[in-house]
């Protein structure tokens, strides 16, 4: 499927609706939210800070940790522990439990070390997908145009094997309600793109769903209770909706014009590099790069950015779909 443009907006989100929660997070790039009332946000001081129910607020840090532990995407598990993508030099996907004891998930696949990892998902049959976005070293070295070493990892009972590979700058995925595809962001391809799941768990050919224009780098994804996917793009501070056929519409985006035309500039040079992705202009939001479905009827979006320091929270018009994880008893 190809590139449909950018349609009238069906949905009207506003800037000024947005209100924010949290009290001094340290990169909330990723968030989830349970009926239960919680809403979780990875933290660099080394594990998951809890937003409670109650107002309250809980780092669960990792008390030994024996590496470079800089949680990037993760999964809530029944129990109560998380598996985190670590996204330091180090790499590798970690267990966390709720007593700060940190160990060892993941750290290679198929004989290959895990670089850089980017996202953890707990789909409903209970199997486990996890992205690494590029293997290149240093890491930003994948924000490029022609980037296509990333790949997908499925653990389930079989073990951990790499399920697709040659994706450019694998980040979020998420499966359909049918549970027979796997839609994934390819961030600095700029593109979102689809696999079909056989019924051991290995994916088929690639399709593109949808290629992006000038300033869209999508990262986060989430499922609506119609079907649409729900993106995040990092630097323009875009969040999508994107139909099934790949058509899509812009329902917020906070951005200085000037700021994304120099990193569009760096972007096409092959240029682009931390600074670009550090030192954004916006107006409410800070690189918003996760969002996700919470509230007691699934009618509240949260927003997860990069650069911030709180969650941002505002009503949907749209319900979203249970994750995996919604009815976790924490």
């Amino acid at each position: 499927m190809k590139e449909t443009g950018e349609g009238v907006a069906t949905v009207d989100l506003r800037l000024d609706d947005i209100a924010f929660t949290g009290t001094a997070l340290y990169r909330p790039e990723c968030v989830l939210a349970t009926a239960a009332g919680s809403l979780y946000t990875s933290d660099w001081n080394g594990g998951i800070t809890w937003l409670k129910p109650d107002g309250g607020q809980e780092r669960i840090l990792a008390s030994n940790p024996e590496t470079d532990f800089k949680p990037n995407g993760f999964a809530l598990l029944e129990n109560g522990d998380f598996l985190i993508a670590s996204i330091s030099d180090d790499g590798g996907v970690w267990r966390l439990a709720r007593d700060g004891t940190l160990r060892p998930y993941l750290l290679e696949v198929d004989g290959e070390r895990l670089p850089a990892s980017n996202f953890v998902l707990l789909d409903d049959h209970g199997r486990i997908w996890i992205t690494i976005s590029t293997r290149r070293e240093p890491r930003s070295l994948g924000y490029r145009p022609d980037v296509d070493d990333g790949f997908i990892i499925l653990a389930d009972d079989k073990g951990a094997r790499i399920v697709a590979d040659g994706i450019g700058f694998t980040n979020e995925v998420a499966l359909s309600a049918d549970g027979k595809w796997l839609y994934v962001n390819e961030t600095f391809v700029r593109r979102t793109s689809r696999f079909p799941i056989a019924e051991d768990g290995s994916l088929g050919p690639k399709e593109v769903v949808v290629e992006y224009g000038a300033g869209i780098f999508p990262d986060g994804l989430a499922f609506d209770a119609e079907g649409h996917m729900w993106i995040t793009s990092i630097v323009s501070n875009r969040v999508i909706r994107l139909a099934p056929d790949g058509h899509y519409d812009i329902l917020l985006e906070d951005f200085d014009p000037d700021h994304l035309a120099w990193v569009e500039e760096a972007y096409h040079a092959c240029e682009m590099d931390r600074p670009h992705m550090d030192g954004i202009k916006s107006r409410v939001l800070r690189s918003v790069s996760s969002l996700c479905f919470g509230g007691p009827d699934l009618r509240q979006i949260w927003l997860g950015c990069l650069l911030g320091d709180q969650v941002g929270y505002m009503a949907s018009p749209v319900t979203g779909r249970a994750p995996a994880h919604w009815h976790f008893p924490w």
